[in-house]
């Protein structure tokens, strides 16, 4: 089965470099990163849409699903969640740290990176019992990070931050 992962496309949270979970919507330029893409991936055929619930992913997923292909919305595939640090400027942290498969540094309430990488792991386990020859996933940075794991492994100094897709980009695994 091929599985096609989307991030969603530039909200204001990301243009600012703060935390976020909450209901955002993509920004203007987030709008035009998903037109793009919905043309670059216009051949591109999938049997179903797996979507975060989150409001810039569903927004996403509407505008590049020209289709109308079924849309199925699991909250496995939610961005991790930064908990006390929502809102917070990204440079409150030590990035490298943050992303960081091995550390056990905790900056507030925020989601493990093994947490989510575990929750983002079971969807694709249970995806690989359907029968689905190809599937579209849209979904955030953290997300496809733990794709990035799931498929390619933990590198050995454990380190994602930049392993995730930018805003409005697709990445390509087979299972």
């Amino acid at each position: 089965m091929k599985v096609y992962i989307v991030r969603h496309g530039q909200t204001a949270s990301n243009l600012a470099k703060v935390y976020n979970f909450f209901e955002e919507d993509i920004n203007s330029n987030g709008i035009k990163q998903a037109e793009e893409l919905s043309e670059k991936i216009k051949d591109l055929k999938y049997d179903v849409v797996y979507c975060s619930p989150l409001l810039r992913a569903k927004h996403t997923a509407e505008i590049i699903n020209r289709n109308k292909i079924e849309t199925i919305f699991d909250k496995r595939l939610e961005e991790r969640n930064p908990g006390n640090l929502e809102g917070r400027p990204w440079d409150t942290t030590d990035r490298d740290e943050y992303w960081n498969y091995y550390s056990e540094v905790q900056f507030g309430t925020e989601e493990s990176v093994k947490h989510l990488f575990s929750r983002v792991h079971e969807f694709l386990e249970e995806l690989k019992t359907k029968k689905h020859e190809s599937v579209l996933v849209v979904a955030h940075s953290g997300v496809s990070k733990a794709f990035y794991a799931y498929f390619k492994g933990i590198p050995e100094d454990g380190k994602f931050l930049n392993l995730g897709l930018k805003n409005g980009e697709i990445a390509e695994y087979e299972i």
